[in-house]
């Protein structure tokens, strides 16, 4: 399976005062699976294949739920290319 990148932003639905800790919690989801990532302040964008990322996708949206959550909305973005894609290809001219 190609190495593809996957993105995502999770939006629980917290108090306000507690949504950056929670949406901390699901990107310690994403640390600890080992895989390539970036954050940014928008969402996270991970490199790997399409199921072990879409799994983490699952697991950060469990852990909103459990920290507190009563509904997590996911928006996630798929680059899916047969020969695989990179984060480095995309973002290395804009990095000197």
């Amino acid at each position: 399976m190609p190495t593809i990148n996957v993105s995502f932003q999770v939006i629980p639905k917290v108090p306000d005062q507690d949504t950056y800790r929670v949406v901390d919690l699901a990107i310690d989801v994403v640390k600890k699976a080992g895989v390539k990532y970036e954050v940014g302040p928008m969402e996270t964008t991970m490199e790997g294949e399409l199921d072990q990322l879409l799994e983490i996708v699952k697991e950060a949206q469990q852990v909103c739920v459990e920290a507190g959550a009563e509904r997590v909305m996911t928006i996630i973005k798929i680059d899916y290319h047969p020969q695989g894609v990179t984060m480095e290809e995309k973002v290395r001219k804009y990095r000197s």
